[in-house]
């Protein structure tokens, strides 16, 4: 136990919670802990072996409180929805004036922004903070988006720098604005994530359906692959899932993993906010599609049968390795390019003033779409925060020099019937954004006909209708 009380706190000893709390106390912070189930907490104290004297493990909410000096930091980390607004609810009548409760879950950005405005009148502070890295990030450093009362960051930065990952020496921990920022700046982070992925498992169906690759020999494919322009933790993990055999079987992992991907609903809760302000994220709204449509396996198995559907071999001289790195690069491009903008969107519709290149910063350490070319973007989107990445440099050179392998990759899946709904979307995307005429005067036409919504012309100002309106 803790020789003095400290001021910093934990509720929620889960896998998060419990990894989180070792990371304070391994650097120099006293820590109060609780857990709903008490044996969790004595169990949690007494495995923390050398680390456990600066743990303070209590039984009851109250002791928990009573454990802590004033000013009290309180680090949620219970499951995101109701069981937060209880648990704030139960801590409420305990807390002094000055006391902070810091969110750190997988909060709604709505339900951050709602607690923030519920905090300005009762006794405490709140802080909504997400944070990014999975078991192993919390353990020994992850990537944190901060969000809420200014000042109630400032008092707890310090710790949040020192138990965040470093890139350089320099803390993945940074303050994004005002209520939910940061939990909105970390649920775009899992859309990418989302989009990352599905963009990689797409490649990975052309490796293993296209090319008739083994596993073994695809995990060689991506730890090459990681030696270059996608060096990534995505990318390397993939590598290590790909060359892993199952302890059972002896067969590779990958050939024995059902093919359905669960979710825990933030990607989708991007590609509804993305709708919402207008900002569209097409390879992310692929990729939670794939995610949903994986899931209907009696469906698809049927579909196969109906249509003799299953993917085609394809020669390896229509699709060497070259093509699909760079075809995946110039994706995972355009894909950053749509989270950026997405955030743009927001920080200007909420006011929030999200500083985008240290999002890009926060991100290059910590978290899961850590990645090399996270420093360029970075660079890139300082000064241009109102520009697509892909019209700044390097990207703006490196989707010359890719978009053509994306192309033919995507036709590759197309003719061979090798599913690439992410990819392609980040295609189209591209597409669209490079094209100064495009066609939608043919759906304001259509409009204007079916409901007399009117036009904008190139040859005169105001609104106008069609002939057909006559």
């Amino acid at each position: 136990m803790a020789d003095t009380k400290p001021h910093n706190g934990l509720i929620g000893l889960g896998t998060m919670g419990a990894n989180l709390a070792l990371n304070i106390v391994d650097n120099g912070y006293d820590l109060a802990v609780f857990n709903r189930t008490t044996q969790v907490t004595k169990d949690f104290v007494t495995d923390a072996a050398d680390l456990a004297s600066k743990l303070t493990g209590t039984e009851t909410l109250e002791d928990f409180v009573d454990a802590m000096a004033e000013p009290r930091n309180i680090i949620l980390m219970v499951p995101a929805g109701p069981v937060v607004d209880k648990q704030i609810e139960a801590l409420r009548p305990l807390l002094g004036d000055d006391d902070l409760i810091i969110d750190a879950g997988n909060a709604n950005y709505h339900d951050t922004n709602r607690r923030a405005e519920d905090a300005q009148n009762k006794p405490g502070h709140f802080l909504g903070i997400g944070v990014s890295g999975g078991s192993e990030g919390a353990r020994h450093g992850p990537s944190i988006m901060g969000g809420g009362d200014k000042a109630a960051w400032d008092r707890v930065e310090e710790m949040l720098q020192a138990i965040s990952a470093k890139h350089e020496d320099i803390p993945c921990a940074t303050y994004m604005g005002a209520g939910g920022a940061g939990h909105f700046v970390k649920m775009v982070h899992n859309g990418i994530e989302y989009a990352d992925m599905q963009m990689i498992a797409e490649i990975y169906g052309f490796l293993r359906d296209g090319l008739q690759m083994d596993a073994k020999a695809i995990g060689d494919v991506f730890e090459k692959w990681n030696e270059g322009q996608l060096s990534s933790y995505l990318i390397e993990i993939s590598a290590a899932v790909a060359k892993a055999d199952d302890a059972k079987t002896g067969k590779p992992v990958l050939d024995i993993i059902v093919d359905s991907a669960g979710q825990k609903g933030t990607g989708r809760w991007t590609a509804i906010e993305a709708l919402m302000i207008g900002s569209p994220v097409t390879a992310i709204d692929a990729a939670v599609a794939a995610r949903n449509l994986s899931s209907r396996m009696d469906e698809r198995k049927r579909g196969e049968e109906l249509f003799d559907a299953a993917p085609q071999a394809i020669a390896a001289g229509d699709l060497p390795m070259e093509m699909l790195e760079q075809a995946l690069l110039a994706g995972k491009i355009a894909c950053y390019a749509q989270g950026f903008a997405m955030l743009q969107t927001a920080s200007t519709e909420y006011e929030w003033g999200l500083p985008m290149a240290e999002i890009a910063k926060v991100w290059r350490e910590g978290c899961i779409i850590r990645s090399s070319m996270l420093d360029d973007m970075a660079t890139a989107l300082d000064g241009n925060e109102d520009t697509n990445l892909m019209f700044t440099e390097p990207f703006t050179g490196l989707m010359k020099d890719s978009h053509n392998d994306l192309r033919k990759v995507v036709s590759q899946g197309s003719l061979s019937g090798n599913a690439v709904p992410a990819l392609s979307a980040a295609l189209s995307y591209f597409d669209i954004m490079r094209t100064s005429r495009g066609t939608a005067n043919m759906v304001q036409g259509q409009r204007d006909f079916f409901g007399a919504h009117s036009f904008k012309r190139f040859d005169e100002d105001g609104d106008h209708h069609g002939p057909w309106n006559d």
